[in-house]
């Protein structure tokens, strides 16, 4: 456990990097974290980048967050298959992060009637391997995908993720995949679990209500929403829950981390 009262689960995307840029004070916040001896993990839902992928791009905005304080939507899935069926197999549509995720949980990548289908994000999506993918779930493996993001950013705008391709199989086979990433709390859970933290002491951040806060209520923890990222003011008064608290970025927390609830 920490030394304050807290422990922290940030998202990455919108609220310490944005655009491959550092969110202004990001480093001081984390700094002040590692001072006070606050447990932290960042989380985001991309299932492409290993770990140390991870660090090598967040190094390059001026963050330096160790491989050990990294909690990807691929690992959580790989932790979830490992605890579901221990040394199975898959067939993956995704990258590195995914593959490399699942070997070190012991599982096996086959396209022969494996224990489940493996859905994650990918800059190169076939169509080879979509029918793949609809044959074998199909003929009966499972269908699991590391995230429900319908579209991810690029510097050229949207594109098409796992959540869009998941629903393009789902349709085809009328199968429905079992989302492991935010907003399922079993994300968080995850990450809890790997800090040795519980949610009465623990917040979440991130920029989205429908992911990072929905996650964070459904697990039991305090959330902070912050305006640097996808949700506004105005768009989270639509949604039917709120927020514990809302800042304009994670640089309102710099010398309140041990009482981010406190009054200013």
């Amino acid at each position: 456990m920490t030394e304050g009262r807290w422990t922290y689960l940030s998202d990455m995307d919108g609220v310490l990097v944005r655009e491959e840029h550092l969110v202004p004070r990001a480093d001081e916040f984390l700094g002040e974290l590692r001072d006070n001896g606050i447990g932290f993990l960042v989380l985001t839902n991309n299932s492409i980048y290993t770990p140390r992928d991870l660090r090598a791009r967040l190094l390059r905005t001026g963050l330096d967050i160790p491989e050990e304080s990294i909690w990807t939507s691929a690992m959580a899935t790989a932790q979830f298959l490992d605890s579901q069926r221990p040394g199975g197999t898959a067939f993956v549509i995704g990258e590195a992060g995914l593959t490399t995720a699942l070997h070190e949980v012991g599982y096996v990548l086959t396209e022969r009637d494996p224990d489940y289908v493996v859905l994650g994000e990918t800059r190169t999506y076939s169509f080879s391997s979509i029918t793949n993918a609809i044959r074998l779930i199909d003929g009966g493996a499972k269908f699991i995908a590391t995230n429900p993001d319908a579209t991810g950013p690029t510097m050229e705008g949207s594109l098409p993720a796992t959540g869009s391709v998941a629903a393009l199989i789902e349709k085809a086979t009328g199968r429905s995949p079992y989302f492991v990433g935010k907003p399922n709390p079993l994300m968080m859970r995850s990450a809890l679990r790997r800090l040795g933290a519980h949610s009465e002491s623990t917040l979440m951040i991130g920029d989205r209500m429908d992911t990072d806060i929905h996650a964070g209520i459904e697990a039991g923890l305090q959330t902070v929403l912050v305006l640097t990222g996808i949700s506004t003011p105005e768009s989270a008064e639509r949604y039917p829950y709120r927020p514990t608290k809302v800042i304009d970025s994670v640089a309102d927390l710099i010398g309140r981390t041990l009482d981010p609830f406190g009054e200013a």
